[in-house]
């Protein structure tokens, strides 16, 4: 998809310096990907300690092969 955009040329050149892309198109891709990702984290993060599983894992281990 093409689209114009006004860019800080610093911050660019930072970032391409970070991610080690040699485009610009390729550097914006991966800066989305990693806000993208960035947030994922945060979001499950934010699940620490409100989940309750109950899981046996003496039990998934013997079931996997896993257990010694």
């Amino acid at each position: 998809m093409r689209t114009t955009l006004d860019l800080n040329e610093t911050l660019l050149t930072e970032a391409m310096k970070w991610t080690g892309e040699t485009t610009k198109t390729a550097t914006i891709n991966e800066a989305l990907r990693q806000v993208i990702n960035s947030k994922k984290r945060t979001k499950l993060i934010e699940f620490a300690g409100k989940l309750h599983l109950d899981v046996n894992l003496d039990i998934t281990r013997k079931r996997n092969g896993l257990h010694n």
